[in-house]
């Protein structure tokens, strides 16, 4: 039976009613069921690193909602769990700052007992808009990826391919943060073009005593030069080649090579080779077996190689030097110019080369491989596929996972104190190496009993990359791995495509020989109404929950579908929030205009062609929807049904069928008008669902059935009618007339323009409207 809607205005607050419904009748729980096909979302877990939540990310995980809701109403079994990642550099970050002390100054218990709580208030912020949201993931037994299970996982993981030789152990240069004081891998960097002076230095010929100016923007490191290039093709330096400069300052000899790297157009054309200034400076000190001189310690201070300019930092070091240079005159000139420079993405300050022993997973042997797979993930959009591809054609080096921070999971070796082998533990159990002694009694090299537990964690992607392995209990669980893993699908922002989701695609391919996912959903960035990137510091980043609050969670994620085109960016504001409130309160207004009439659920023998020609734009609508939710692109459907609910099916279909939907006399075409417009609003809830998933509840179980809107099914394509809807533009170019013309008629009676309900004569329906000749004339009320 139907209720009548009475409330003239949707009422966000239902929306809260409407969850605690919801979560009682355990709607969205997830068990094995052989009988359907398991659709897995691996979840993003996000960070709370600080308030307010990004709009941008509030508005991503509504989409990755309606992926789960979709799924669920295409007939899946969805799991979709839900996590929070709580690991490494910006928890230290945050809990420094918020108890006021700093990490390496404090003892190593109290800072990871502090880390441990320092997130939890913003967790429960965070979890709590989730759930507002109407996020219908699996909250119950929602992971932390500091959690004693998961860092036992990544452990495990580390474990098993140590075995199959997939890790080493290595002294080389890497990238180093001074900032975060740890080793970062490639991914973990960006570049910038800042404002930095290119030096020109007097070097002094040995063979000849002239003198060679080379140009560089590394001054600081002129103590660990080991050599001077030019580009073989240079006429001006032809002569010098295999010839010795000496260093100023420091008195060494250096020797003058040719080589290609060397560009003539930059500064003098003459570079000189330190280690390590860049990774130019690396690949030529390999290539060319020079001897490295470590020029920088762990806190991004000069070593004792540098003299009397040691225990500087960078820019010190390169005042000084500068100004040494200058006092004995061989510095040449000074030039202002922007200089590309590698930036961590953590920390946003300038990264260094330092020569440090890590642990490296093998990766560069699976390059080929992954390129391969790569192309047989399904990308949404297919474009964003070329930045993973990319990211593959630029890896040079293995992985280096190692980390010198405390809050982590830690690596879980031992070593001998005896013969310094390294000693690993079995898999299965959560190892602190810093604190405790080891699962075992002997050295398995010398056979010793003492040990020294390694202090250093991980990189926090070794932890991130196995939420696929995780979520489907991976070694732990096989009936439940073997029936969710492979997972479906990977959503995520596009700037972690060359972190996240490649990480992911090779520890899971080493670990288990699949992908761990069929297609990779990527979102575009949240940015202010000026299309500029939010950020603290411009003061221009949204706080979403006010607007939530505000408008409710419908109104919210209907913006959220309706404004961001699938991988692009979006623009942001409270304004355009607004405009997906109209759309909900003309949903509402047509449900309850509805209400008033009861459901019809069988197609009547005859329909009146006005009821076909609606049918014919819905079938449209289904087909629409349909492409746009077959590609989790939520701004198809969004789009189109507002279109068509807003602007075609209100707009035009129910006011020409008001009249027939009252007349009782022909209850036949009543029963067509009726059938007919119900079948279209089910439909359009039905439609509409997935991104609008309260008032598509309310409306539902008040005007068409007590069952969840959710455990529907989607329509399906219906096939009916198409043919009439080439009559759309006719009609709504007829309708538009005769409202205008009645606008600028003015009444004889009340010397005001004519309402919309007043008769107007003098219009003819033209013949290609015959078939709805009798509703327009009493749609518009017309003499004729």
């Amino acid at each position: 039976m139907v209720l009548r809607i009475e409330a003239k205005l949707w009422n966000p607050a239902l929306e809260n009613i409407i969850l605690q419904k919801w979560a009682s009748n355990a709607i969205y729980k997830f068990s094995i069921d052989e009988s359907r096909k398991a659709f897995v979302i691996d979840t993003p877990p996000p960070y709370p690193s600080g308030r307010p939540w990004h709009i941008g990310a509030a508005a991503h995980y509504s989409q990755i909602d309606m992926i789960a809701r979709t799924s669920r109403m295409m007939g899946y079994n969805v799991l979709f769990p839900i996590g929070i990642d709580r690991n490494g550099l910006p928890v230290e970050i945050y809990t420094e700052k918020k108890y006021k002390i700093v990490m390496r100054k404090t003892d190593r218990e109290k800072f990871l007992e502090l880390c441990a709580h320092a997130l939890d208030d913003l967790e429960d912020e965070m979890i709590q808009i989730m759930k507002t949201l109407g996020i219908s993931g699996n909250f119950e037994e929602y992971y932390r990826t500091d959690s004693k299970e998961f860092r036992a996982l990544t452990q495990s993981t580390f474990i098993y391919l140590w075995k199959q030789n997939l890790i080493y152990r290595a002294n080389r240069p890497n990238n180093y943060c001074p900032q975060c004081a740890t080793t970062i891998a490639d991914a973990e960097i960006s570049y910038e073009t800042i404002p930095t002076k290119l030096i020109y230095i007097r070097f002094r010929i040995i063979e000849t005593g002239d003198s060679i100016v080379v140009a560089s923007t590394r001054p600081e490191l002129l103590f660990a030069c080991q050599s001077i290039i030019v580009n073989p093709k240079d006429e001006r330096y032809l002569t010098l080649i295999d010839k010795h400069a000496l260093v100023p300052i420091f008195d060494r000899e250096v020797k003058i090579i040719a080589h290609p790297s060397a560009k003539p157009e930059f500064g003098s054309g003459v570079v000189m080779v330190c280690s390590y200034g860049d990774e130019n400076d690396v690949r030529i000190f390999r290539e060319l077996g020079l001897k490295e001189i470590v020029s920088l310690d762990e806190n991004g201070r000069t070593t004792s190689a540098a003299g009397a300019y040691a225990n500087l930092s960078v820019n010190q070091a390169r005042t000084k030097i500068i100004e040494e240079l200058r006092n004995i005159g061989i510095l040449e000139k000074e030039e202002n110019i922007m200089h590309r420079t590698p930036i961590c993405e953590r920390s946003r300050t300038p990264v260094e080369i330092i020569s440090l022993e890590d642990y490296y997973v093998k990766q560069i042997n699976y390059v080929s491989i992954l390129k391969e797979l790569a192309n047989k993930i399904t990308f949404h959009p297919d474009r964003h596929k070329q930045i993973l591809l990319d990211w593959l054609n630029s890896i040079a080096i293995d992985w280096p996972v190692t980390r010198r921070r405390f809050y982590g999971t830690e690596v879980p070796i031992w070593y001998c104190n005896n013969c310094k082998y390294p000693n690993l533990p079995d898999e299965g159990g959560y190892y602190r190496p810093w604190k405790e002694k080891p699962p075992f009694e002997k050295c398995s090299s010398c056979g010793c009993t003492e040990f020294i537990g390694e202090d250093r964690t991980f990189d926090t992607w070794l932890d991130s990359s196995i939420t696929p392995l995780f979520i489907t209990k991976y070694k732990n669980n096989s009936q439940f791995y073997n029936y969710t893993y492979p997972t479906t699908i990977r959503p995520q922002g596009k700037d972690i495509i060359r972190t996240w989701l490649y990480y992911t695609m090779l520890r899971c391919f080493q670990l288990t020989s699949r992908l761990p996912w069929s297609d990779a959903w990527i979102m575009g960035y949240g940015l202010d109404e000026k299309g500029e990137k939010m950020s603290k510091s411009k003061g221009n980043v949204i706080d979403p929950l006010p607007l939530i609050r505000k408008y409710g969670a419908d109104v919210f994620r209907f913006w959220a579908a309706a404004e961001s085109n699938l991988g692009y960016d979006f623009r942001c504001s409270e304004q355009r929030i607004t405009t997906a409130k109209n759309f909900l309160s003309k949903i509402w207004n047509i449900g309850r205009f509805l209400s008033s009439f009861d459901v019809i659920l069988e197609m009547p023998a005859t329909l009146a062609a006005s009821d076909r020609w609606i049918i014919g734009e819905l079938s449209q609508l289904i087909d629409k929807c349909k492409e746009g939710y077959s590609n989790f692109n939520f701004f198809i459907p969004a789009n189109g049904i507002r279109e068509f609910t807003w602007n075609v099916f209100a707009a035009h279909y129910i006011e020409m069928i008001k009249g027939r939907i009252y007349d009782t006399a022909d209850q036949s075409m009543q029963r067509s008008a009726i059938f007919t417009s119900q079948k279209c609003f089910s439909t359009i809830l039905v439609l509409l669902a997935p991104i609008c998933p309260f008032i598509t509840e309310e409306l539902w179980t008040k005007i068409y059935s007590a069952e969840s809107i959710h455990l529907q099914q989607m329509p399906q394509p219906l096939d009916h009618y198409g043919e009439l809807t080439k009559y759309t533009k006719l009609i709504m170019d007829f309708n538009s007339m005769v409202w205008n013309k009645k606008k600028a008629t003015i009444s004889d009676e009340t010397g005001k323009p004519l309402s919309l309900k007043d008769s107007i004569g003098s219009i003819i329906i033209p013949p290609d409207l015959d078939l709805f000749k009798e509703d327009l004339k009493t749609m518009h009320n017309l003499k004729s």
